[in-house]
Parts: C-alpha cells; sequence; structure tokens
C-alpha cells in the first residue's frame, strides 16, 4: 500500500462498536467476525486509516476502580440512563498488557482483521500509552524500581496522586501535571533505563502487529515535562525508541496526543504527525483572524498535523455546535493540509459523549441533515486534489473601503498534480461578508473559468484575467461556505 500525502482517518472505539455488531446478530462478534460490508463502508468512504481504540488487555483493579468510584458512575448513568454494571469495562488506557483482549478474538483475530484491511487498500492503527499502567500489571512485582514511589508524607499532601497497595508501598498514580492522578494506573520512571528500555521493546513489539499507533499523551515523556512534573531527570524517549521501531518498520506511522504547543517539539523528535489541538480550539471558539494565523504556517508543520472536530476526549461535534458553525468548522478542519481523522458517529451527528471506561453507547437518531453534509466532505475528501495535491492559504481584500466584513473570510486552494484546481472559501461569522480572495494561478490569463459549487447549487463563470487582476468576488451568508470546482471553459 502506498502512503497518501493528505490521509483520512477514522477512530473506532472497538468496545462499543463490537458491542453494537453483536447486539444487531444476536452473538458475540470478535474482531475477524466483522462483516465485510462494514470494511466495505469504509473503503467507499475514502478512509485509509482505521484507528482501533482500546484492543488490550485490562485488569481487574481498574475495572473494579471504574465500577466503584462515584463521580464516574455518576457520568456513566448521564450517558446511559439505564446503565448496567457490565456496560462498565474499566478505562481503554489502563493497560495490563500489550496483548489483544481475549474477548475480540486475541492476536490471530487482530492478524486477520488487519489483512482484510489490507485488502481494501486501509491500514491499521492501534494505541500506546506510554506514560502509565494499570494498577495490577505485571511489572509492578517483576520490578517495582519501574515505578514512582511514594512515602507516607506523598500520600498525606496528594491523596490523589498516590495509592497505597496491600503491601503497603506507596506508589503515583499515572498523571497530567494540571490535573489530579488517574486513580486506576500507576506512573512509570521514566528515569530509569530498564523502563526505557522495556517500553521501547514495547513499542517495537507493537509496530509489528499493525501500521501505526496513536501514542497517548506523548509530550509527557519529553524530559522537560517529565522533570517538572517529577522531579527527576531523563535522556529523552522518544526519539530513541522510534529510531528503533523505524530499523524495524521504515513505514510506520506514529501520531501523538499532544497539548501546550509542544506540536513541533514532538515532530523534530521524530513523530510523523501531532493533534492539532490549537484549530480545534479555534473553529469551536475562535473567529476567522485567528483561524487564519493558524493556518499561515509554514507546510513542513502543517502537513504533519493531525486535524479533527472531535474524539473521545472532546465532545461531540454536534452537541456543541449549531449546524451552520458545525458545517463551517468542518470544511476548515478538513480541507487543511495533514492527517483528517473523524470519529465514528460523528457524521451521523451523535450527540453523546461515551466515556472510555464504557463498552456501550446510548442509542440515538441520526441528523439527515449532517449525515448529507458529511457524504458531501468525504465525496471531496476523496478527491485526489485534496489527497495528493498542493494547499495554499488565500488572501482576503476589502470589497470596498468602508466593508471590513472581508476579515470573516478564510480562503484555501487546492491544486492537483493532474492540474485540478478548488477553492475552499468560508465565511467564520454570524453575519454576511463580502469581500476578493486572491487567486495564487498565473495561467488564468486569456480564459474563462467556471466555478461549481460541491456543497450548493451554485456554478459561475468568471473571465481569468480578472480574477488575476481583482481576484474571487464573494458575499457569502452567515456561517456559507463554498467549495468550487475550477475548470477552463472550453
Amino acid at each position: 500500500m502506498h502512503p497518501v500525502q493528505h490521509p483520512l482517518l477514522y477512530q473506532v472505539t472497538t468496545r462499543v462498536w463490537l458491542q453494537e455488531l453483536s447486539c444487531r446478530f444476536g452473538r458475540t462478534v470478535m474482531l475477524d467476525e466483522v462483516p465485510d460490508d462494514a470494511l466495505d463502508r469504509w473503503k467507499d468512504s475514502g478512509f485509509d486509516w482505521v484507528w482501533l481504540l482500546g484492543i488490550w488487555r485490562l485488569g481487574r483493579v481498574g475495572l473494579a476502580i471504574s465500577r466503584n468510584r462515584p463521580q464516574w458512575r455518576h457520568e456513566f448513568t448521564e450517558t446511559l440512563p439505564d446503565l448496567r454494571e457490565a456496560d462498565i469495562g474499566g478505562s481503554c488506557f489502563a493497560i495490563k498488557g500489550y496483548s489483544v483482549a481475549e474477548g475480540f478474538g486475541g492476536e490471530e483475530a487482530l492478524a486477520r482483521f488487519r489483512a482484510r484491511l489490507a485488502q481494501r487498500r486501509i491500514r491499521l492503527m492501534l494505541d500506546f500509552v506510554p506514560n502509565h499502567v494499570a494498577i495490577d500489571h505485571p511489572w509492578v512485582e517483576l520490578h517495582p524500581d519501574w515505578f514512582i514511589m511514594g512515602g507516607e508524607a506523598d500520600l498525606g499532601r496528594s491523596p490523589d496522586n498516590f495509592i497505597r497497595l496491600p503491601d503497603g508501598r506507596i506508589l503515583a498514580h499515572g498523571r497530567d501535571p494540571y490535573f489530579p492522578g488517574w486513580p486506576d494506573t500507576l506512573q512509570l520512571d521514566y528515569s530509569n533505563p530498564g523502563l526505557r528500555e522495556a517500553m521501547a521493546s514495547e513499542l517495537v513489539s507493537i509496530a509489528g502487529r499493525c501500521d501505526g499507533v496513536r501514542c497517548d499523551m506523548a509530550m509527557l515523556l519529553l524530559s522537560a515535562v517529565f522533570e517538572r512534573t517529577w522531579g527527576r531527570r531523563m535522556p529523552e524517549f522518544w526519539p530513541e525508541a522510534i529510531r528503533r521501531v523505524r530499523e524495524a518498520r521504515p513505514d510506520f506511522l506514529l501520531m501523538a496526543e499532544v497539548y501546550w504547543d509542544l506540536e513541533w517539539t514532538l515532530q523534530q523528535q521524530g513523530f510523523d504527525a501531532c493533534y492539532d489541538k490549537r484549530l480545534y480550539d479555534r473553529v469551536c471558539h475562535g473567529e476567522a483572524a485567528s483561524i487564519r494565523a493558524h493556518l499561515s504556517a509554514g507546510l513542513d508543520y502543517q502537513d504533519r498535523l493531525a486535524r479533527f472536530l472531535e474524539n473521545h476526549d472532546e465532545p461531540r461535534a454536534a452537541s456543541v455546535l449549531p449546524f451552520e458553525r458545525h458545517r463551517s468548522a468542518a470544511v476548515l478542519t478538513f480541507l487543511s493540509p495533514g492527517i483528517r481523522f473523524l470519529h465514528r458517529g460523528q457524521d451521523e451527528g451523535c450527540r453523546i459523549r461515551v466515556s472510555p471506561h464504557l463498552i456501550r453507547a446510548p442509542e440515538e437518531p441520526v441528523d439527515e441533515a449532517l449525515r448529507s453534509f458529511y457524504a458531501d466532505l468525504l465525496a471531496t475528501l476523496r478527491l485526489p486534489v485534496v489527497r495528493e495535491g498542493s494547499w495554499q492559504l488565500l488572501h482576503s481584500h476589502r470589497a470596498w473601503d468602508s466593508n471590513p466584513s472581508s476579515e470573516d473570510l478564510v480562503g484555501m486552494a487546492w491544486t492537483g498534480r493532474d492540474g485540478n484546481r478548488l477553492v475552499v472559501a468560508v465565511n467564520f461569522s454570524e453575519h454576511a461578508a463580502q469581500g476578493f480572495l486572491g487567486l495564487p494561478w498565473e495561467d488564468l490569463h486569456g480564459r474563462c473559468f467556471r466555478l461549481r459549487d460541491r456543497f450548493g447549487p451554485w456554478s459561475y463563470d468568471r473571465d481569468g484575467g480578472d480574477l488575476l487582476r481583482r481576484g474571487l468576488y464573494l458575499d457569502v451568508p452567515a456561517w456559507q461556505v463554498h467549495v468550487f470546482d475550477v475548470s477552463p471553459i472550453g
């Protein structure tokens, strides 16, 4: 399979998906028993990658914590008013071992599932959770020095961040330094060379069973972050671990979940792609100017960002964005360069976020307007011009001096290797906007061009010379989007 320059990735919460299939067929469905039509739909939709979230073996201690922690249980009952004990499966980030859970069919089922994806030219992404492990991980007994240890003072001062084990040892929970610890996990000590070697080996092992990984909270392993959080120095982990993976699998893809503006740092340490939380925040809460500023970064950076509008951590986009803003945010997000990743249910307008602790999702009605929009968007994302073409941010200028509304327009252009062209124009505001978009193509002069909108009935014929001199004039209603195919007439 040949990699795509700007691929499309689909995130699937494995337990929830297989539970739905099992209910539909009236029997337990393993990974290798997923019907062909489900995989064919992914292929037909244009997905290059499928990310199976949460396939690894979990522990009993984490399950008990998930089922007995009152604040978590309150969240679970808000999601599932008819919550059953069996609906709580434990966090898929409290991993006891990197072997496929038997409930999914084990390693052989994963291998067969991956082979079926490969037949459809779809690659498989899995999880790597490097910062912490489950409380009942075998290393707790075999390698106690691989964990951050604490004392009575730590437990008394910070009970949310430490735990006393049955044998009396006090260990730290895995945590983000800005939040309390995750109570179903233990923090790994990356200042220990044996631990670093073991985790690099785990990553190499995972690379033999899939085509890419999404590395959970990858920035927590940066030496500066680790030292600030735990007061211990460590060599940088990622460059050496990634080097070892590349030796075994040169084409393996590593995608980092990363925040705090550390994306470039992790790209420089070897990651192929990093979460673009900054764009997510700006399309959900910001304005056009902030989006343009973010999209003005160099393509050496942008081509290695993973753009999303929701995932298992964020609220469902349909629950926080009205339809018009949802549509404009999606066009800006997914018609930018980089990896575009969608979350299962997003294209049907699901509104209820399902915790990674749960194995069942509530039934929700399909939002037909959003489903129709995403069908058009996915059709556009299948075009070679936006999969393999070159991208440019366009500049807008005022239609007349006293009208500043052009500042609310965000424009982009795609140029395909075959000469096909696409212009994207979004009015990212709650009022109408007028302005001219400058176009990047010097060969427009002397010909006429037809601009046909892929998201509406609009079609315009324009003189190429005028498009070069003045730009493309736009009068766009609030939150409206245009995605024009640009082709010569005659």
